[in-house]
């Protein structure tokens, strides 16, 4: 006779499923938009508070790290906004924790502090959803 073992990663509840995915990239997501706007952040003081690296014939400051870090932390932001819907949706939080956590990729360091929080108690809504449901 052959004993049959359930696999307990099969047998989870797809939303289980689904919202650690939405955590896991809501976190990656706010540590890259974090360290983006802290690069632009010391981008902006080199630039303008210490004027590194002079200005052109205009008396425009030239870019310290390079002008791609406003681009690049524009459009990581956007990504960072789907991740944090993505999450807010499956977690069915209140429209105030939203607009939070959006606010976090604008806010230097924000990101980092609000992503540990949210990341426990999503983990925490999860194991409660998993044990509860599956």
């Amino acid at each position: 006779m052959s004993e049959t073992v359930t696999d307990t990663t099969t047998s989870t509840d797809p939303w289980v499923r689904k919202a650690r995915g939405a955590t896991l990239r809501y976190r990656v997501m706010a540590w890259i938009t974090g360290t983006l706007l802290l690069l632009l952040c010391v981008e902006l003081i080199l630039k303008y508070v210490f004027h590194a690296n002079g200005v052109d014939a205009s008396g425009t400051p030239n870019p310290v790290i390079g002008a791609w870090i406003a681009y690049a932390h524009g459009w990581i932001y956007v990504v960072y906004l789907v991740t944090v819907f993505d999450l807010w949706s499956k977690m069915r939080w209140r429209l105030g924790r939203l607009a939070t956590m959006a606010a976090a990729g604008v806010v230097p360091v924000m990101s980092f502090v609000l992503e540990r929080t949210v990341h426990a108690q999503a983990l925490a809504r999860i194991e409660a959803a998993g044990g509860a449901r599956g």
